[in-house]
């Protein structure tokens, strides 16, 4: 794991365009132009990781700002993988979570291997007392 030396580091949303072509390369489910330019700037908190001018990754936190919190959006584009940039991202995220209010619930969908990610910054699962659920809106043809 190795953090490159020109690495940017912004606590910032990303422009609408580059975020969703990193959520595209990083095999993360599309969003709307529409939904991106209305969600980026209600962020509760966001990082963003850059090699000069190219957005290489992210990560946001979502929510009410007071009461409910949910970590979104994690991304590194797949060629710079492997090299603790995921780390980074998740370091900022708690670094901001360690500030809202006392007893806030904060919550993360795990895909896949992320899971252990996440599990190095304090997140647990709550099955099988609670179950994530999701609706998920399709486009329209």
């Amino acid at each position: 794991m190795e953090i490159s030396r020109g690495l940017e580091v912004r606590c910032e949303v990303p422009e609408t365009s580059d975020y969703l072509a990193l959520r595209r390369e990083a095999g993360l489910s599309p969003m709307s132009p529409e939904g991106a330019g209305i969600g980026l700037p209600n962020s509760c908190f966001a990082v963003t990781l850059y090699e000069g001018d190219e957005l290489v990754g992210m990560g946001r936190v979502v929510g009410d700002g007071g009461c409910f919190f949910q970590v979104t959006d994690i991304a590194v584009k797949p060629s710079r993988q492997g090299r603790g940039y995921g780390k980074r991202i998740m370091a900022e995220i708690r670094r901001y979570l360690d500030t809202v209010p006392e007893r806030a619930y904060v919550s993360l969908i795990a895909d896949g291997e992320a899971s252990k990610l996440y599990a190095q910054y304090g997140f647990v699962p709550v099955m099988p007392a609670s179950q994530g659920m999701a609706l998920q809106r399709k486009a329209k043809d």
